[in-house]
């Protein structure tokens, strides 16, 4: 992860600009080069499948979260309606809602007076790299500095892909189809070894089995539908045979 010390000491309030400074430096780390490498990778894709620099940004910056903007990007070469591309992008997208939800009370100032317009702004930036490094850093915060800091965090690598993917489109040509699905590849492998270390309780990892058995059968039997069968199922294995597994023990 990042090699700065996101702490202070427990009796020294830093104002929220020093919070969201130190945020926007964390990005120097790992999880932040490995997604860089992934957006080069969709920069290749989004010009070989002929969408423009204007179409790739607005894709790079609204939508954010890299399988949805690859699901929508196909959705737009293929051309499917606007509503399935939508219920397309909404599928691959639905797995950030919990995450969104187990993130927000940790965001959440101690007094329950966080503005929603700060907290609407941070979920934008929810995906698997802000999360892993968010749940992982923050509980070492004060509670008063995480929203800023996460915001620092998620605002500054945001604004960082969506430079270095406008300069890959203009520079990278037609990327050869292997490159690009490596530096793709780069990005899942990544957020399993990040998230298997994250994992605090035996069901999480048993979660992260279930799905990894699951998601190649839903992707053949039920295209479209897979990842949300897979997490759907393989989370509710997961609960039950770790919930039979803590009852039959002594």
């Amino acid at each position: 992860m990042s090699d700065f010390d996101v702490s202070s000491p427990p009796d020294q309030r830093l104002p929220s600009h020093v919070w969201f400074f130190r945020g926007a430096r964390a990005i120097v780390s790992l999880p932040a080069v490995i997604l860089t490498a992934a957006f080069i990778g969709y920069a290749g894709l989004a010009r070989e499948s002929g969408l423009t620099l204007g179409e790739t940004l607005m894709l790079t910056g609204l939508v954010w979260a890299l399988p949805s903007i690859v699901v929508m990007t196909g959705a737009i070469t293929s051309g499917m309606g606007i509503v399935p591309a939508a219920i397309a992008v909404a599928l691959a997208s639905v797995r950030l809602m919990p995450m969104t939800v187990a993130l927000l009370p940790i965001l959440r100032e101690e007094n329950g007076l966080t503005p929603r317009w700060k907290l609407f702004l941070a979920s934008h930036f929810v995906a698997v790299t802000a999360w892993v490094y968010a749940m992982i850093h923050l509980p070492h915060i004060p509670r008063e500095g995480r929203l800023p800091f996460f915001i620092g965090f998620g605002a500054t690598i945001s604004a960082f892909v969506f430079c270095v993917t406008g300069i890959a489109y203009q520079l990278v040509g037609e990327m050869p189809t292997p490159v690009t699905a490596a530096l793709f590849l780069l990005t899942p492998v990544y957020f399993l070894c990040s998230l298997w270390g994250a994992s605090k309780i035996s069901s999480e990892k048993a979660a992260m089995i279930a799905g990894l058995v699951l998601g190649p059968i839903f992707y053949v039997y039920l295209p479209g539908l897979d990842l949300l069968w897979t997490g759907l199922l393989g989370g509710t294995l997961a609960y039950l045979g770790t919930r039979i597994v803590r009852a039959v023990r002594p």
